[in-house]
């Protein structure tokens, strides 16, 4: 992992400077607002003898990242075993569940020639059982930050959440054992596989993300000077960006891997493999976890937070309604919303439950700040779901000469695994060289932009599918006399703008979505904002169903066609509220730590 490190070199102590330079700098993050006059003296035992910016050099060095934990790496394994298993596994879930166990099959497996599947129960429950997966997946987060926030702390919920994904694998795997596999039992030994897997891969997935990130421990710029003497500000918010970044290289490692391997597992052996190897390889997680125990940064669980955090929200509210709607929505986004509930402003006895200080609020109000900017993701994933069904049977009207159908959506994760090194080492650097701002908002809203520019890519292709199929309007169930399907001649090549673009736009928007979701939360509220950025998947998988009803010839143009504009229409909107938002990058993210009672 060598090649992944930071291309400078970063001493983990610089020479001690001068007192007063470090309060030159404490001083302007007074002036904003940043630090309170008690913090800014402190400098805890990872920033001592660090040299820090004035604020002359905040605005002219250049910024640059910090190198990444070896712990972090190994937390990114955890996450590659885990979505190994989790995608290996749930490629094959619709040939199992729509297909019937080919003849003298006992395995499920189609052979070179043949269909490879298990219970034949249709494309709608193999639509049905897929969409709930995906939706209970994305649901469980919640419940797993709850539990990390307030009870157990992100790593032993993680451990838990592996275990118990663990034991739904091995359900999954007897669903598909020859004897069962086909029969009734298998159906509902396999839905409860699903229950207990997704239970597990929810409280895994919002955790594992914050916790990757807590590895790196320094929350303060501070000056080091490049192998060619050139002075940088190394900023925390860059690190971990990176670590997201390399994060998310891991998962598509993971997925690329598992999906392509496990298909042909199923189409040659059978589905007690496809379930098998996946279980096999999330044995490397839990192994991982027990090894760097006790090496891993971790944060305690501090008790209920979202009530009390909920409480200071509806104290703020009051004073604040009236009878004009349009006077209440400017008082309730005025820029002092939130002063009112800060323990120095309340005058008389304080409740009983406020027990945090000034700083604590503020935290609130960028976590809340942080939320309102994932509402806007349901919107988008609705590009990106695309590429779950709708593009993989836009393939099949197409010439594939020979490569499945099902195998060109691994181009997504592909594509990811060879640009995510290159916004890393080029782009993003030749950005930060040019003088270029390039902020986590305005990433977001280029993912948006990127997203509709792929499903218009989309849509053209479609076109002239239907320009160049036999059958005109009806390319899904055109058919020769003797039943074979006949295809455009178009290339399912020309598909891979879609893939290549929704790459960026993952890029762009979920790898930013992540990082924004840690760095903008309370320390004690990590998990659960967390949890709400993978909820929005759940939400846009039930806005996904409104669609169902274009996914069908002729009105598949009509289908890729409206998402775009829905979604270039939603980046343009989002980045209007947001640009003041936009502004405040620096000051939220140098905010001094709350104190939590």
């Amino acid at each position: 992992m060598a090649g992944l490190e930071s291309d400078r070199e970063i001493p983990a102590a610089l020479t001690e400077v001068e007192r007063h330079e470090k309060r030159t700098y404490d001083y302007s993050l007074r002036k904003d607002g940043t630090v309170s006059d008690e913090t800014a003296d402190k400098v805890d035992s990872i920033h001592e003898g660090l040299e820090f910016p004035t604020a002359e050099e905040l605005t002219t060095l250049r910024r640059v990242s910090d190198a990444i934990p070896w712990t972090a790496y190994m937390i990114a394994v955890v996450e590659l075993a885990e979505r190994f298993s989790y995608y290996g596994a749930s490629a094959v879930f619709v040939n199992y569940i729509q297909q019937p166990l080919p003849p003298n099959s006992i395995t499920g497996a189609g052979g070179l020639n043949g269909q490879s599947g298990a219970l034949g129960k249709g494309q709608q429950m193999s639509t049905g059982l897929t969409t709930f997966y995906q939706f209970w997946s994305y649901v469980m987060p919640i419940a797993g930050a709850y539990i990390a926030d307030s009870y157990w702390g992100r790593y032993k919920t993680v451990c838990v959440s592996v275990a118990l994904a663990m034991l739904g694998h091995v359900i999954m795997i007897i669903s598909a054992i020859p004897g069962i596999i086909g029969s009734n039992a298998s159906v509902g030994i396999f839905i409860l596989s699903l229950v207990v897997t997704g239970a597990g891969a929810g409280g895994f997935k919002s955790n594992i993300s914050p916790l990757v990130a807590e590895q790196y421990r320094r929350t303060k710029m501070f000056i080091s000077t490049t192998k060619s003497g050139e002075r940088v500000i190394v900023d925390p918010s860059l690190t971990t960006s990176r670590i997201y970044m390399y994060f998310y290289l891991f998962i598509n490692i993971g997925a690329l891997v598992g999906q392509i391997g496990m298909v042909y597992a199923e189409k040659f052996v059978g589905f007690w493999l496809a379930y098998t190897l996946p279980t096999v390889v999330f044995l490397l997680s839990p192994l991982v976890l027990w090894y760097g125990h006790g090496k891993y940064r971790t944060s305690p669980p501090t008790g209920s937070v979202l009530a009390t955090a909920i409480r200071i929200w509806r104290y703020a509210m009051r004073g604040r309604w009236s009878w004009n709607p349009i006077k209440t929505i400017q008082n309730l986004t005025a820029d002092d919303f939130w002063e009112s509930a800060k323990p120095s402003k309340v005058i008389g006895e304080k409740p009983a439950w406020m027990r945090f200080d000034d700083n604590w609020v503020e935290e609130v109000r960028r976590g809340f700040k942080a939320c309102s900017v994932f509402l806007w993701f349901p919107i988008y994933w609705l590009s990106y779901n695309q590429l779950n069904n709708n593009l993989t049977s836009q393939a099949a009207t197409m010439s594939t000469h020979g490569l499945p159908n099902d195998v060109l959506s691994n181009l997504d994760p592909l594509a990811l695994v060879i640009f995510i090194p290159l916004c890393d080492l080029v782009f993003y650097p030749a950005l930060v060289r040019w003088r270029i701002s390039f902020k986590p908002l305005q990433k977001i809203a280029w993912g948006f932009y990127t997203g509709s520019a792929a499903m218009v890519w989309a849509a053209v292709v479609q076109y002239y599918i239907y320009k160049t199929n036999p059958c005109g309007y009806h390319a899904a169930t055109c058919v020769d006399s003797d039943g074979n399907p006949l295809v455009s001649p178009l290339n399912v090549w020309i598909q891979s703008g879609s893939y290549v673009l929704i790459a960026f736009s993952e890029i762009f928007a979920s790898i930013t979505g992540l990082e924004y979701a840690f760095t903008k939360a309370p320390k004690n509220m990590r998990s659960l904002v967390m949890s709400m950025v993978l909820f929005t998947s759940a939400v846009a998988a039930a806005i996904g169903e409104a669609f169902v009803s274009l996914s069908t010839d002729p009105l598949l143009v009509w289908n890729y066609g409206s998402v775009s504009v829905l979604c270039g229409i939603s980046g343009i909107v989002f980045w209007i509220l947001v640009r003041k938002l936009n502004l405040e990058e620096d000051k939220l993210n140098n905010m001094a730590e709350g104190r939590f009672d």
